[in-house]
């Protein structure tokens, strides 16, 4: 996937190891430390996770506590949502960039957690918002003082005259639902622009003080507190739609003096689009949010069609190959933002297994969103997406959070992760397990994925995935009734099954969303 990829020395290890009876050992250790490009990174929700201080809020010492859960569950970095002072829940909107919510703690408390996750061989992304402060932010409360403040260019601003016919415009959005982006401050007939909301005034990025002010920022966070990269919140919208080039300019220059300070940095954007607008985009953002797997994923279940995800995500990584081969396919089933996996699913536990291994087996760095290991459940408006993480039985979790009333993850409908462990069947151990075939298969987190079209059910996805020595093929019905299917290649033996998938007198068997590794 990346143009130094065949010449690293990591992956010549592997292309070895996955012609060797003894790669399991080996080759995970070596997966693991080839992050980000086989990685798997956690996303995590402080504010839900876990609550040290008593405050009903969770913390960055919860993380620190709760880090081995990150380790055991076989992810390789964690990817926190917004971690500065803000004024709002989700912390979208900052008003310091250069400190800690106080809810969560102090900057001693996350280099500490810093350190406590590069011990345990896990690395640090964290969200990184500059697109827009908070109208809370000293800059903008500077820049409505008047047309003359030094601060005033940091935002962009028009005239009411100037702008009349788009006041009242609805404009409707993949990522945003804002009826408006033109605001009132109060001062005069002068607007502001603020795409999301008028909680969240974009900045100038045509003013060089304020690219220097980012660049400065994130020098700071790779430098100064140690973080391995960031994930760029919004980064379609640094200029507005019309001005798509100067976006990619833009996330060019930002990449170049990121690494600057760090050549290994890791730059992930989340450019919510079809796959002809994304693309552009690499040069400057090497790793790009994959939304189309996840919708296309839902469809496929919806649809009973198994190829439809395959070709979907084989279409994708080849266009990116014809922009560049530098770049990292950041697959996900869900995030902060999407109702979560299992109500997208109905509910229904087979499905949901299923879509992990297919995330799995699937070519790309994938996403976890926390709680998903456990089949927590939510859905829209945003904060029932981001409910508390059940660690333990209610009545023992002295550090579940309470900043929210839970509406869909209670211990009615979703069971504790100390109890899933005990569970062989959990959700859990079922994560842990199709996490430890990525990492013991080099064929899955790094293998070129090839189509198979031999004229199966239309339910059954069927891929190989190829490197070195190693070639898997993968089997997925992602339908409700069982089929068989015929193989014409000498297949040695399943590496993986799931749901009583099974080789039978030199067929396959497939129950309805049924899976099967063949090696």
């Amino acid at each position: 996937m990346l143009k130094n990829l065949k010449t690293n020395p990591i992956y010549l290890l592997l292309i070895l190891l996955a012609g060797c009876s003894t790669k399991t050992e080996k080759a995970s250790k070596e997966i693991k430390n080839y992050w980000p490009e086989a990685g798997i990174t956690y996303e995590i929700f402080i504010q839900s996770y876990y609550d040290t201080d008593g405050d009903s809020i969770g913390d960055v010492n919860g993380v620190i506590q709760k880090l081995d859960h990150v380790r055991d569950l076989g992810a390789n970095a964690i990817w926190f949502m917004p971690i500065m002072p803000s004024p709002s829940y989700h912390k979208y909107d900052v008003t310091d960039y250069k400190a800690i919510h106080p809810d969560y703690g102090n900057m001693e408390d996350f280099k500490r957690l810093i350190e406590e996750a590069h011990k345990r061989d896990i690395k640090v992304v964290i969200d990184m918002i500059i697109n827009h402060t908070s109208d809370e932010h000293p800059w903008f409360l500077e820049a409505k003082k008047g047309r003359d403040n030094p601060y005033r260019d940091y935002y962009v601003w028009a005239q009411a005259d100037t702008i009349q016919d788009y006041l009242d415009k609805k404009t409707i959005t993949l990522d945003s639902d804002n009826i408006r982006q033109w605001h009132d401050p109060g001062k005069g007939n002068d607007y502001y622009y603020g795409f999301f909301t008028g909680d969240m005034p974009d900045l100038n990025f045509d003013n060089p003080k304020v690219r220097e002010e980012i660049y400065d920022i994130g020098e700071y966070w790779l430098e100064e507190v140690g973080v391995d990269g960031f994930r760029l919140d919004a980064a379609k919208h640094i200029y507005p739609d019309d001005r798509a080039e100067d976006n990619h300019a833009f996330w060019k220059e930002f990449r170049a003096e990121m690494e600057k300070v760090n050549p290994d940095v890791y730059l992930v954007g989340e450019v919510y689009d079809m796959k002809e607008v994304v693309a552009p985009y690499l040069p400057g953002l090497p790793a790009l949010f994959n939304f189309d797997f996840h919708y296309t994923l839902l469809e496929a279940f919806e649809k009973q069609d198994g190829m439809l995800l395959a070709r979907k995500q084989k279409e994708i990584l080849d266009y990116y190959q014809g922009i560049t081969d530098d770049f990292i396919d950041a697959t996900i089933s869900s995030n902060h933002d999407q109702p979560r996996l299992l109500n997208e699913l109905g509910k229904d536990e087979n499905k949901m297994k299923q879509a992990i291994a297919i995330l799995m087996t699937m070519p790309g760095a994938p996403y976890l969103y926390y709680g998903e290991e456990i089949g927590m459940l939510g859905k829209k408006p945003d904060p029932h997406i981001r409910e508390p993480f059940l660690w333990k039985a209610r009545e023992k979790d002295e550090g579940r959070t309470k900043w929210i009333q839970p509406e869909f993850s209670t211990d009615k409908t979703v069971t504790p992760l100390s109890q899933q462990k005990e569970n062989p069947n959990s959700y859990y151990n079922h994560y842990k397990t199709l996490i430890e075939l990525r990492n013991t298969n080099p064929a899955l987190a790094i293998g070129e994925l090839e189509l198979v079209e031999n004229g199966f059910p239309k339910a059954v996805m069927a891929f190989k995935r190829k490197v070195g020595e190693q070639e898997l093929f993968v089997l997925h019905n992602v339908g409700e009734n069982e089929v068989e299917v015929e193989l014409a290649e000498n297949l040695h033996k399943a590496v993986y099954a799931l749901n009583g998938a099974a080789m039978k007198e030199g067929k396959v068997i497939l129950p309805g969303n049924g899976s099967l590794v063949l090696e």
